[in-house]
């Protein structure tokens, strides 16, 4: 699979991801939302922290999360170029692919909402507001939006572009991290001089 395949669909994603999350911002005040479905429904929540709501604690815990983060999307984004690099399966370009879209939707939020909005406590958010926005760079709100009756965390489209990766390599694990060649000829090899 070639870089450009795997770049479109990291483009698709945050595409999808960013759209979803400024409708969501500009159009409900926090803890606002409308049921789809009797098990699902659009709830409108901010995340401060890490998966699920966890925080690290401390006055730059927020800070040191971002941060990190940017170095994590780093490493994925050359680990994706690795294995383009070295004609990788393409369930595994593809998961790692949807992996970065995911990190990097969250990461945009974490990095910019925080001065490109303005704060959704019981009013919708205007983008660009003349005053600021309600943070600074590195301290925004990751946005949330699904919620389902049978399922306790509400989460984005980026999540789930996450899980969906994180998936794909644990139930194909194995057309992801084939054998090398080499490495099942010189089993075949050290099984033949024993046999001797």
């Amino acid at each position: 699979m070639s870089l450009k395949k795997a770049i479109f669909i990291i483009i698709l994603v945050l595409i999808i991801d960013q759209v979803s999350k400024i409708y969501i911002k500009t159009n409900f005040a926090l803890y606002d939302g409308f049921e789809v479905f009797s098990w699902f429904k659009i709830y409108f929540v901010e995340n401060e922290g890490m998966a699920w709501g966890a925080k690290i604690p401390g006055q730059y815990g927020k800070l040191i999360l971002t941060l990190f983060r940017l170095v994590a999307i780093v490493g994925i984004g050359y680990w994706l170029w690795d294995s383009v690099r070295k004609h990788a399966p393409k369930i595994l370009i593809v998961s790692i692919a949807l992996i970065f879209a995911g990190a990097f939707g969250n990461i945009i939020d974490s990095v910019f909402y925080g001065i490109i909005f303005e704060d959704s406590h019981s009013q919708v958010a205007k983008i660009f507001p003349e005053g600021g926005g309600y943070g600074t760079v590195l301290h925004g709100k990751v946005v949330d939006m699904f919620s389902f009756s049978f399922f306790n965390p509400v989460f984005n489209v980026a999540d789930s572009a996450i899980s969906i990766g994180v998936s794909l390599l644990i139930v194909f694990n194995r057309k992801a991290f084939p054998k090398k060649k080499e490495e099942a000829e010189t089993v075949v090899i050290s099984e033949e001089a024993t046999q001797e």
